[in-house]
């Protein structure tokens, strides 16, 4: 099985997401806030966004644990650009994306909701939008709602992995 990111904005779900995802389809996972450097985890504390040239050395590291794990993984990252999701498939060919979507408020709701126990804040959340350019039409893309209960979010996921599918009903 290839590997796959749960990818989009704070607040998506990715983390939860991912894991689900990852038992279902029995493969690990890679959790890419763990690879931030610290000066982008000081910076995000602040509310400072992060830069692309922040995003560099990250990606890199993302791209390195991929390649580390050959049988396939599930890695949560926010791929919010095109140019970070080209960078991750060169390091695993075959990569796909799940576009966990989400609407700014429920996205600020979930991150306001959880902002004690993490360290990305809400008042982050609208530059993570503002940075985002849709995956909708690459290939190896799955855009799912991602406010449908995990249950369903998973299975649908899982379903579309392992069938190899392009495209699976939301």
């Amino acid at each position: 099985m290839k590997s796959v990111v749960m990818m989009g904005v704070a607040g998506c779900g990715k983390s939860s997401a991912g894991q689900a995802v990852a038992q279902a389809v029995g493969l690990p996972l890679i959790e890419g806030d763990e690879f931030h450097p610290e000066r982008n985890l000081d910076k995000m504390r602040q509310g400072v966004p992060l830069t692309d040239a922040d995003r560099s050395d990250w990606l890199n590291a993302l791209g390195q644990a991929l390649e580390q794990h050959q049988s396939g993984a599930v890695l949560t990252c926010s791929a919010l650009k095109a140019s970070y999701r080209d960078r991750l498939r060169a390091h695993a060919p075959g990569l796909r994306f799940v576009f966990l979507e989400i609407d700014p408020q429920t996205a600020h709701q979930r991150v306001s909701a959880r902002a004690a126990q993490h360290l990305f804040p809400p008042s982050l959340v609208t530059s993570q939008f503002a940075t985002l350019e849709s995956p909708v039409g690459e290939p190896g893309v799955l855009r799912v709602d991602a406010t449908q209960p995990l249950a369903v979010l998973s299975e649908t996921v899982a379903r579309w992995l392992q069938n190899d599918l392009k495209e699976a009903p939301i």
